[in-house]
């Protein structure tokens, strides 16, 4: 009798650790009652990893292993296409910002772009023009080299006024007008500028009209010691092979790229994070009310624009952090590229050597945060 009790129990005790054994995924219960709990979040938490996440990672990490020294830059490449943006870039020439764009067009299935602003450009030579044709006894629309899905306007402080306006309908409308008729640009759709801050003959400033069209203005600085010599070494072996950019492992679809901004769009925002970008908008035009040096320095403040940039950029920013929702810091990290370019500084804050930057940086000293 003993006997048969004893081989019962170790029948069942079979049946159910087979059954436990045979199941594809723990629940978090289960887990916390595992002795190796960690490691089996661990394999939970990755096997439940988005695809769109997953493919998004991949691409950054072989952007980061292409832009040496550039980490904030990659980000905000990716922050601006989850979030449907323009990026402006400033820095000192050498700094891999036509390298990073071209990057970014190696990992994804689109066509890429690059247009080299100067003076003497006509926005016909952005959005194309009626040809005739002879043979058919009639004008055909020659398509510009806007009708791509990622563009590179390099030094566009270098373009005149008409050259400027043609980019800012396309860069906020997304459409290109030509005579009387419009056309659409493709749904994936995303300009980085770039300017010159060391040289300014022969410029235009941006006006604040298509500052504002910019989701977000970062910008670039020299690398150090260490990172010099990895450039170095890169740049000898991409010379040894005869090539610029090794291909990615995969390339992204643009159907991944849209999956990615409806799951960023979707993420949670609390009420009080809301709030707080509110009231950092607001206080870029009230500033008399948290600071009296904000309210010497600031002779303009931020457009709702601002607010939209600022909500978009830190869901994206949570979201590349594998996170389902938007914290405070979320909103500070991306602030400061987010109201950089949209602030317009007294004359007296000018002369006594004010940025932007710095402003940005009292606002979020002033305001507090949830």
């Amino acid at each position: 009798m003993i006997g048969q009790i004893a081989s019962t129990c170790l029948c069942v005790a079979g049946q159910v650790f087979g059954n436990f054994v045979a199941m594809p995924r723990f629940s978090i219960r289960q887990l916390n009652n595992t002795p190796d709990r960690k490691d089996a979040v661990d394999a939970a938490t990755a096997s439940v990893t988005p695809p769109a996440l997953a493919a998004l990672n991949g691409l950054r990490t072989y952007l980061n292993d292409q832009i040496l020294g550039q980490e904030s830059l990659v980000e905000r490449l990716l922050v601006a296409l989850l979030a449907d943006g323009h990026l402006l870039v400033e820095g000192p020439p050498g700094l891999a910002k036509t390298r990073a764009i071209k990057a970014l067009a190696h990992g994804l299935e689109g066509d890429f772009q690059r247009l080299q602003f100067t003076p003497d450009m006509l926005p016909a030579d952005l959005t194309g023009s009626d040809i005739y044709r002879p043979e058919e006894c009639g004008f055909h629309f020659q398509r510009g080299p806007l009708f791509h899905n990622l563009i590179l306007a390099d030094e566009i402080n270098r373009a005149p006024a008409k050259v400027q306006s043609a980019l800012l309908e396309a860069m906020a409308e997304r459409q290109i007008s030509v005579g009387a008729a419009t056309y659409p640009l493709p749904r994936l759709f995303l300009v980085m500028a770039t300017q010159n801050p060391i040289e300014h003959e022969g410029t235009y400033p941006l006006p604040e009209a298509q500052l504002d069209r910019f989701m977000l203005h970062t910008r670039v600085d020299y690398p150090d010691r260490a990172t010099t010599l990895r450039i170095m070494e890169l740049a000898r072996r991409e010379a040894r092979e005869a090539r610029e950019l090794p291909p990615p492992p995969s390339r992204l679809s643009q159907e991944t790229i849209l999956a990615a901004r409806r799951e960023v769009l979707d993420l949670a925002l609390a009420d009080s994070v809301a709030e707080y970008i509110a009231a950092l908008v607001e206080a870029t035009r009230s500033p008399e009310k948290y600071s009296a040096g904000l309210a010497e320095w600031l002779r303009w403040g931020a457009s709702p624009r601002a607010a939209i940039a600022i909500e978009r950029g830190a869901r994206a920013l949570a979201w590349l952090d594998g996170r389902d929702y938007v914290s405070p810091d979320d909103v500070q990290a991306i602030a400061r590229d987010a109201l950089r370019h949209r602030l317009l500084l007294d004359y007296t804050a000018q002369a006594r050597g004010v940025t932007a930057q710095q402003c940005v940086a009292e606002l979020l000293q002033q305001v507090p945060a949830p």
